[in-house]
């Protein structure tokens, strides 16, 4: 059942440890990217999705990917199933990159659809115009990632899905 409270608790630990980071390209504080993300996973919830887990997952994804926090903080402060969620959701920075998403997407399958959801809505809000300094290659490349993401975890979200294809399509315009 969803938690306004622990909703807010993760929103403050999230803002807390991405306190000095900005969305890449921007002036923003990183937490307008983690707040969109969230804003599509709550679109997205239906009566027979757990609300807690997808949010608290939402705001917390690049956690331990992008801040000090680790599985055990984040386990601590909002429980085992949030911190699971939130370490597939997280890169291995010690592979390389193709392979880095490959074994992410494995471990996200692992995991309740709520988790699916999260990624799902992570590459929706990212496909927004991309960094004055991306090739068309590289530009390409994260499309390309984009419909492998669909590909692998859309059946979690009619919605989500329909989404990200959409935005994959017109993130053409860039490549």
């Amino acid at each position: 059942m969803y938690s306004p409270d622990r909703y807010v608790a993760a929103l403050r630990f999230a803002a807390e440890r991405h306190r000095d980071q900005l969305v890449p390209g921007t002036q923003l504080p990183y937490l307008v990217h983690l707040v969109s993300v969230t804003s599509e996973v709550i679109a997205a919830l239906a009566v027979e999705h757990d609300a807690d887990l997808a949010t608290c997952a939402a705001l917390l994804h690049d956690t331990i990917e992008d801040t000090g926090a680790s599985r055990g903080d984040i386990a601590q402060a909002f429980g085992p199933s949030v911190a699971a969620g939130v370490e597939a959701l997280s890169k291995d920075k010690l592979m390389a990159k193709g392979e880095a998403m490959t074994d992410s997407l494995a471990r996200i399958k692992t995991q309740p659809r709520e988790i699916w959801m999260v990624k799902l809505a992570d590459r929706i809000t990212n496909l927004a115009p991309p960094p004055s300094n991306w090739s068309r290659e590289k530009c390409a490349a994260y499309r390309d990632e984009a419909s492998s993401i669909a590909d692998a975890l859309g059946a979690a979200s009619v919605q989500l899905d329909s989404r990200l294809r959409a935005r994959i399509a017109s993130y053409g315009s860039y490549c």
